[in-house]
């Protein structure tokens, strides 16, 4: 991977910062894209001494705001001429309904549309590379969930678990109207479900559901296998549109398929983010 350059979101911890070191290992030069610089700084110091590879670059973007993410991505457009890698990896789950500045649900602004936002401004770039790969992060809590249209925003009824389960099924339903979108070009995206694993994700829920995460699961570096398998095998150059776990394809829920749902889905976060089209 000497040549790549690959960005990812959310990798000052957990299978972010996994991810980070191991592709950093095979060469390729990391673009960090994180909110908290103290963090991320140390982050950074143990990636370039854990893969003996200095090409790692910091860039500070807040996930949750618009505007934060729009700065990221001139940013990153001022240096690189190319992206082979987005990995849409940043996510969390919130125990009570916040809403940002920019009066979006905290849930649904980081989980989704900073993924639908992110890949959107940076595609020019991602298009440039030989062969592109888009790789998003998803859930296999989106099953049993839907998109609720009628209360996007958790204003009527917000659970925590509704919220992070839309947002997951959004991850894959995002993935699989993306490629589509992308046919013709040499960008793929694929989606995955990491398992469960014991990463910082959950701060802000309660001691209890921490401790679930704590005792039952997976380390980070094998939460990353899958996110490390999209990226680096070479059969997957011409795979798109598809979820997998345990880096094997797999289904998703029945109603992930739903193409009308994907396209207003897909309608309302174009508006949502600002823009006519993709």
């Amino acid at each position: 991977m000497e040549n790549q350059i690959c960005l990812i979101t959310g990798c000052n911890t957990g299978i972010g910062k996994v991810t980070a070191i191991e592709l950093a290992k095979r060469g390729a030069t990391i673009i960090m894209a994180c909110r908290n610089q103290v963090k991320a700084e140390r982050a950074k110091v143990e990636i370039i001494a854990q893969s003996q590879n200095p090409r790692i670059d910091l860039f500070l973007v807040d996930l949750s705001l618009q505007s934060s993410i729009r700065k990221f991505a001139e940013a990153v457009h001022k240096k690189y001429n190319k992206i082979d890698i987005l990995i849409n990896n940043a996510g969390a789950i919130y125990y009570h309904r916040y809403v940002t500045p920019e009066k979006i649900e905290l849930t649904f602004a980081v989980n989704h549309l900073a993924y639908f936002l992110v890949t959107h401004l940076l595609l020019d770039l991602i298009k440039a590379a030989p062969q592109g790969r888009i790789i998003n992060v998803a859930s296999r809590a989106h099953q049993g969930y839907t998109i609720d249209f009628n209360d996007l925003m958790g204003e009527k009824n917000y659970s925590p678990f509704k919220a992070y389960g839309q947002s997951k099924l959004a991850n894959i339903m995002f993935t699989y109207k993306l490629a589509e979108y992308l046919q013709g070009t040499k960008v793929t995206a694929n989606c995955l479900h990491p398992g469960l694993v014991n990463t910082e994700f959950a701060r802000d829920m309660p001691f209890w559901f921490r401790m679930i995460f704590t005792y039952l699961g997976l380390t980070p570096e094998k939460g990353a296998e899958t996110t490390i398998y999209l990226a680096t095998e070479p059969s997957l150059a011409g795979v798109t549109g598809k979820y997998f776990y345990k880096k094997k394809e797999a289904k998703t829920s029945y109603i992930s398929y739903d193409k009308n749902i994907q396209q207003q889905l897909w309608d309302i976060s174009l508006k949502l983010v600002g823009i006519h089209q993709f």
